[in-house]
């Protein structure tokens, strides 16, 4: 009982401060920047797969994006991701790509302001070092979506060849890709997540003290796209009707919307628990300028 108590004044804790942190306001804003980057990453996605040698393997890594999307979500953007992934530009990898890692960049940024804020931390890095550093984990993301949709494209040379020794094997290519594509696309979500917590915002954290906001967040997540992708199911039309043109853009952001609130909510749910275990006197802030292992004073 004094366990269950516990748990529910730490979610109290974390939902008021989400609030008073502005969390439905920054939620909208990592949307809205989410989507606006999302095109852009493609077109990075494109130039660089361009440059290896490959431009489906750009197709592949949009398709693993897009694969523990919902269904209804994740179609009404299809065809203007395809559209973007098959349109051939000249000024690949060169200034308009350039600019397109930038705004891309743009989404990393504001995941960096809700996580400051969940923590309550003040950011001490020049603006320019953080540019550089959003820059860096938006092409480290593109490389990594290629590496795994090439492990997409390897899936059925492997299968072909676990048929041959393991005779008893007789699924079929489509499940056994499906299967792979989510056994890559949420391991990969887990290790981004790790990645965001950990250092993304200023300040140190130990794994153990990000944990708990990373697990919520997947599994809220998980049951925030199955949930949304009935609602979709159902009440799909209602958007058509309100927005027209537009509605598969507001389905888009609507989805993001959701997602972000519950990951600004994680951040909150791990400071609300590193508050919970601190000496009397000792700050969030102060704790997580302290080395990882290093007992606050």
């Amino acid at each position: 009982m004094k366990t269950i108590r516990y748990l529910f004044m730490i979610a109290l804790d974390a939902f008021y401060t989400f609030l008073a942190d502005d969390g439905w306001a920054i939620a909208s804003h990592i949307a809205l920047s989410t989507l606006m980057a999302l095109f852009p990453f493609l077109i990075v996605l494109t130039s660089l797969a361009g440059f290896f040698g490959s431009k489906e393997l750009a197709d592949q890594a949009a398709q693993l994006m897009l694969q523990v999307w919902p269904t209804q979500v994740a179609s009404t953007l299809s065809g203007q991701i395809h559209d973007v992934l098959t349109t051939t530009r000249g000024d690949a990898l060169t200034i308009g790509a350039a600019l397109a890692v930038y705004f891309a960049s743009n989404g990393v940024e504001s995941l960096r302001v809700a996580l400051n804020r969940a923590y309550a931390v003040t950011e001490p890095r020049r603006w320019y070092w953080l540019r550089l550093e959003s820059i860096g984990y938006t092409l480290l993301a593109a490389v990594t979506a290629l590496i795994l949709a090439f492990l997409i494209v390897l899936g059925p040379l492997i299968l072909a060849a676990a048929r041959k020794y393991i005779p008893l094997m007789v699924e079929s290519n489509e499940r056994m890709l499906t299967l792979a594509r989510y056994g890559i696309a949420i391991p990969a979500m887990i290790v981004a997540l790790f990645i965001l917590h950990a250092w993304l915002p200023a300040g140190r954290r130990t794994f153990a003290q990000i944990a708990p906001g990373i697990i919520f967040t997947m599994v809220a997540s998980l049951v925030s796209g199955m949930v949304f992708g009935q609602y979709l199911a159902r009440f799909a039309n209602n958007y058509v009707t309100m927005y027209a043109g537009l509605a598969s853009v507001i389905i888009a952001l609507v989805f993001l919307y959701f997602i972000a609130a519950i990951f600004v909510y994680g951040g909150e749910l791990n400071a609300a628990i590193i508050k919970s275990r601190l000496p009397r006197g000792v700050s969030l802030q102060a704790a997580q300028l302290q080395a990882p292992g290093e007992t606050p004073a």
